[in-house]
């Protein structure tokens, strides 16, 4: 297995979801800029959607955040809001996955912020029999939920596992593209993650950071935004060399960070 066993101890926890995925996202409470200690089952960095029920401001210098508290016992529910049909018509999975990620048979792809497993069916597609795609997410309920999907859905070639709030849980050299969806801004510690996913990636491998633009009519509110130049500045603090794909998505950009040729684990 890779995927370490140990749990993050993460001060201020790092979760997902500030505004509905068909809702436009509404702007935090003032008595939300306090915030109590979320329990382990409430944090969340993973991304899809949001559902600005209760969210705090992140932090953007240094690459740091602050909690965003959600219960995702429901894990129906959720499915729900990041599975709908509506959704495939401005995520477009299919082209994000073998167009812009250049996603081959044979590779290991990790989806980290998976989430309910919305991109696990065209990442299996992509990498054929003799790939692995691996569902990660911090949050054990929506975990189970990707295992019974993959159970399901018959993904042979997918796995579904917990990993910290603060660790990618990836052996060095592992992985050949990691995928980031609409998540990014909600880890902390951005810099020393994306030193993390370099760790990971093998020869020629790519993280690819799918996230809202700031006129985006979906997503968190404009001051939860990350720009796109201040995620290549985290991946290239890291040691990616980063670059944004010239890319028309309805509602996203998308940045990618190679790993440097030639370089040795």
């Amino acid at each position: 297995m890779i995927f370490p066993s140990r749990v993050s101890s993460l001060a201020l926890a790092t979760c997902c979801f500030i505004a509905l995925l068909f809702v436009a996202p509404v702007q935090a409470a003032a008595t939300d800029s306090a915030p109590q200690a979320p329990s382990q089952q409430q944090q969340k960095h993973h991304g899809d959607e949001h559902d600005g029920e209760k969210h705090h401001a992140h932090g953007r210098s240094g690459g740091g955040g602050h909690a965003l508290i959600h219960d995702f016992s429901d894990a129906e529910r959720w499915s729900k809001i990041f599975d709908a049909e509506e959704r495939d018509a401005w995520q477009l999975p299919e082209h994000v996955v073998q167009d812009v990620m250049a996603v081959r048979p044979g590779m290991t792809v990790a989806d980290i912020g998976a989430g309910t497993g919305y991109f696990l069916p065209a990442l299996s597609a992509a990498v054929g029999e003799a790939g692995r795609v691996l569902g990660l997410d911090p949050e054990t309920t929506l975990v189970s939920f990707m295992q019974q999907r993959i159970a399901e859905e018959k993904l042979g070639n997918a796995e579904a596992a917990v990993i910290p709030y603060d660790d990618p849980g990836l052996e060095p050299g592992s992985v050949d593209r990691i995928l980031i969806v609409n998540t990014w801004h909600h880890i902390e510690g951005r810099e020393d993650y994306s030193r993390q996913l370099l760790k990971a990636l093998a020869p020629d491998g790519a993280v690819y950071i799918v996230d809202f633009t700031l006129d985006s009519p979906k997503g968190p509110s404009a001051s939860h935004r990350i720009v796109p130049e201040v995620v290549q500045r985290e991946l290239a603090a890291g040691g990616l060399v980063p670059d944004t794909v010239d890319e028309d998505l309805p509602y996203q950009y998308i940045v990618v960070g190679h790993r440097p040729i030639g370089l040795a684990h």
